[in-house]
């Protein structure tokens, strides 16, 4: 079995933790139901074991970091936390004096959201790429500038050092670890039962545009936003957004702006182009990509592509599609 450690100390936040372990349990129960033997050992650590209590207010029941051999974590991630409870875990030296002997041994190591700190805070990353939640990722750079912070990624992978970004992407990074350990299939169809969107990629930014735009659009243009994202295959020029928001051209255009930072136009391309890289991630054809996404014909959609991300969207199917 692949022996994975997830290290927790006093106000760790809770889903750093859990959702990591719950990609790796329903990993398990996906190989069960093939007939395959568990593949993965879950387990949760602490420089003080026993109740650990999350910021959220929830506890678990943690093993002791001192007595973690290097083959018990072969895969070892230390969660994040808000600044008030990181800063006593980085002055804690059970945990940072126990951290670089694991990562010594380990196959692979790293952090969700702040967790990137202990390693940052350790030398055991300077020279190297990591992620973190975005609203970290400021202090992290200013703080060790021998780390090259990505100020956007989901999650990177540097080697064996993997590191993602806020909260959530911790679940992104663990399917990627399941699908680079098993297969791809099963790390679908892990996120089919975990009722995920979508399985992110890490290159993909934490700032997603509908949410953005959501967060700062009045209720009708948040509908609005739904619609568009569901219907890319559709014509979607200002005259029909205008007549589904009962507006005119004008007043649409105007509002719509002043609602979303960003044109009609312009926020359209964007939904249609980071959906057409998950496409394209998953290896779909470029003619039908063109085509789910309203891009047609794939001459304008590779234009479109092109200028965008600045890479040929046949060359990033070929580099970034699953096998």
């Amino acid at each position: 079995m692949h022996h994975v450690a997830i290290v927790v100390y006093p106000g760790f936040e809770l889903l750093d933790a859990s959702g990591p372990a719950s990609v790796f349990n329903v990993a398990n129960r996906a190989l069960a139901q093939r007939g395959s033997s568990p593949f993965y050992d879950v387990g949760m650590f602490s420089p003080h074991p026993g109740p650990v209590r999350s910021s959220s207010g929830v506890s678990i029941e943690a093993q002791s970091l001192a007595g973690l051999q290097p083959a018990e974590a072969q895969t070892l991630l230390i969660a994040g936390a808000e600044g008030e409870h990181l800063e006593p875990a980085l002055s804690d030296p059970i945990l940072m004096g126990e951290i670089p002997r694991l990562v010594a041994g380990a196959e692979r190591f790293g952090s969700v959201c702040s967790g990137g700190f202990f390693l940052a805070a350790l030398g055991l990353v300077d020279g190297r790429r990591v992620a973190t939640h975005w609203d970290a990722t400021g202090p992290l750079a200013k703080l060790f500038p021998n780390v090259s912070v990505d100020p956007e990624a989901l999650y990177v992978v540097d080697g064996r050092l993997w590191t993602s970004g806020g909260v959530t992407c911790g679940i992104d990074m663990a399917l990627a670890m399941v699908a680079n350990d098993l297969n791809s299939t099963i790390a679908v169809e892990i996120a089919q039962r975990l009722v995920l969107y979508a399985r992110r990629p890490g290159y993909q930014s934490q700032f997603s545009p509908v949410l953005q735009a959501q967060l700062t659009a009045d209720g009708r243009f948040a509908d609005l936003i739904d619609w568009i994202r569901a219907n890319l295959h559709e014509p979607l020029d200002v005259r029909s957004l205008a007549a589904r928001a009962n507006l005119s051209d004008r007043s649409f255009h105007r509002k719509f702006v002043e609602a979303t930072g960003a044109t009609p136009a312009r926020f359209v391309e964007k939904l249609r182009l980071d959906e057409a890289r998950l496409l394209l991630s998953r290896g779909v054809p470029l003619k039908s990509v063109a085509a789910k996404v309203g891009l047609s014909p794939p001459s304008r959609f590779a234009d479109a592509f092109e200028r965008r991300f600045g890479i040929a969207p046949g060359l990033f199917r070929d580099m970034h599609s699953d096998p």
